[in-house]
């Protein structure tokens, strides 16, 4: 039977939509809809020619179409926005000419008129912009692995109200998301193993930058050295940690927090599971499909390649130079001193540090290659850098 007059216009618009989408023959599925076949492709055509405004009723004068590109070039268009509905005319313009090589490429505003007139593309409000205040000695990476930024994606609930806050790790150069899996709990252990494996993947970087919240640092602690970023400089690995309340001066890194949030947490799925499985596929297009205008339009696998500074996770024995005093860190992060216990910081326990001379009574404290402050043994006191 024809369609009825109410809801017309979303009928039209679902039907086309599953043209492209569905896997069901065009017969059967205008069977569905209970309309011939004739008529389900006049809709299609009006479609492509004219976006959703063509499924509206029209005057009997002869519409003229907005591209002169072929239906087949326009079907695909089509198909590949509606598989990544979040992606920009250029990045699908970038993935077409790449998966259709024998195909002309279409102008970048083709694709951008025929997208908007299909009704695919979506207009975001752009906030004003505003000086960020980065610092300026702040390390650009220009090469793989020289910078790795570290973060929790901001949780959300899934369909059966559990909680799911993946933690992020990211290549700052080829922008390669290298980890994005939700924890069972954020405390240091349980991210220290995550970041094990993710080491023994793709060995060490050179450098992690994080922000100034727990796991990653401790604002108690002499220059905010927490359990784990102490074991990662005990690995060789320096810390680039940003100003507080700063997530700007992080922007690549929380610009892929928003992309999730714009593509996985506003759909969130049903299961613990199946969100993580969601953003395992999420993460390798993003990986290996979706291009970067920043990168001259590559993908981030053109570019990754694992550290060549492997990771061996045999336990660890700090080295100091001749001349300084070493000292183990008890449990409590107290050292002993010529029978002077000082405490030092937690953050430390089990660790050696190294005590250098610097003038009566006084030495310098330094852990790996950093100085953390001044023990005086007249106060029997340490005294943290500002950091």
């Amino acid at each position: 039977m024809p369609w009825k007059e109410v809801d017309v216009l979303n009928l039209r618009t679902e039907f086309v939509l599953r043209v492209f989408e569905s896997k069901v023959p065009f017969a059967e599925l205008c069977k569905e809809y209970g309309i011939s076949r004739k008529t389900g492709y006049k809709w299609k055509e009006r479609f492509l020619e004219q976006g959703l405004e063509g499924l509206g009723d029209q005057s009997r004068r002869p519409a003229q179409s907005p591209n002169q590109v072929g239906e087949e070039t326009l079907c695909r268009m089509v198909k590949l926005k509606l598989a990544h509905p979040a992606w920009g005319p250029r990045k699908i313009r970038a993935v077409f000419g790449r998966n259709h090589p024998e195909v002309e490429l279409p102008s970048e505003s083709t694709f951008k008129r025929v997208l908007d007139k299909a009704g695919l593309v979506k207009r975001r409000r752009r906030r004003a912009s505003v000086e960020s205040g980065r610092i300026q000695n702040r390390l650009e990476a220009e090469r793989p692995n020289q910078v790795w930024t570290v973060d929790f994606k901001g949780w959300w609930r899934t369909g059966d109200r559990m909680r799911f806050e993946p933690l992020t790790v990211r290549d700052a150069y080829s922008r390669f998301i290298l980890c994005a899996r939700a924890l069972e709990n954020s405390r240091t252990q349980t991210v220290q193993s995550a970041f094990e494996r993710l080491f023994l993947q793709r060995g060490l970087p050179e450098v992690i930058r994080s922000d100034n919240g727990s796991p990653f640092a401790c604002t108690r602690a002499p220059l905010g050295l927490s359990r784990l970023s102490a074991w990662w400089l005990a690995l060789g690995v320096d810390l680039d940690r940003i100003p507080p309340a700063r997530p700007d001066q992080n922007g690549a890194h929380e610009r892929m927090h928003r992309d999730i949030a714009w593509e996985l947490e506003c759909d969130a799925e049903a299961t613990l599971s199946a969100q993580q499985a969601a953003l395992d596929v999420w993460r390798a297009t993003y990986n290996t499909e979706r291009p970067h205008e920043a990168l001259g339009m590559q993908v981030p696998a053109d570019l990754y390649v694992p550290s060549p500074r492997r990771f061996e996770a045999d336990e660890l024995m700090l080295e100091y130079p001749a001349e300084y005093l070493r000292r183990h860190v008890g449990p409590s992060g107290a050292i002993k001193v010529h029978n002077l216990r000082i405490p030092v910081s937690e953050a430390l326990a089990g660790w050696d540090v190294g005590l250098k001379y610097e003038a009566a009574k006084r030495y310098g404290l330094w852990f790996c290659r950093l100085r953390l402050g001044e023990v005086d043994l007249e106060t029997q006191k340490f005294t943290a850098v500002k950091s």
